[in-house]
């Protein structure tokens, strides 16, 4: 085989090399920009850079894909929803431990979905990635919960986060979804 003819085909099998890492690049990109919506944003503007943000948008889904995460069967929907009643009905007598029960009760809901409930910066990440377009609430809430914790937030800021977390409750409890029926026990 002539030398110059193999010199061509090896230039030829980078170049398609390197546009198909290209185009599994702006694919990858894609995917993220659309799944993620304004958290994609977020995580840009916190990484610095578009490379930096992917890789750990594309981490949050690896590790999403992981866990066992599922459906609330309707027992289990009913109580939280009772339970977020309640909260909700407590905020005129006491908004900042109304506040305190609403992002406990997130918890739970999250533990009983199949969530880690480690550290919030956790939590934040692994609701992105399959509620993209509510996760900011629950940020929002959370930080005007700090606040409060320092003395520097409003009852009208308490009553904003009790806004913000019903959003994520929501969506997490499926409110305007139907519930699976639960599955009957298998016989032994």
């Amino acid at each position: 085989m002539n030398q110059n003819l193999l010199v061509a085909i090896v230039a030829v099998v980078i170049v398609v090399a390197i546009v198909a890492v290209f185009a599994a690049r702006r694919r990858r990109s894609a995917h993220l920009k659309e799944h993620f919506g304004p958290e994609y944003e977020r995580a840009v503007a916190e990484a610095g850079s578009p490379s930096k943000a992917e890789a750990e948008l594309a981490e949050r889904e690896k590790r999403v894909d992981k866990l066992d995460i599922r459906p609330l069967d309707h027992a289990e929907r009913d109580d939280f929803m009772r339970r977020w009643a309640e909260v909700q009905a407590r905020f005129v007598d006491d908004p900042p431990r109304s506040v305190a029960f609403a992002d406990a009760l997130l918890g739970e809901v999250m533990k009983a979905r199949g969530y880690p409930v480690s550290d919030f910066d956790q939590r934040a990440g692994d609701i992105s990635v399959e509620h993209p377009h509510v996760v900011e609430h629950y940020r929002t809430a959370h930080e005007i919960a700090v606040r409060h914790e320092r003395g520097q937030a409003s009852t009208e800021d308490l009553r904003q986060a009790m806004i913000h977390y019903r959003a994520l409750f929501d969506e997490l409890v499926g409110a305007d979804q139907p519930v699976p029926e639960r599955q009957p026990e298998p016989a032994r």
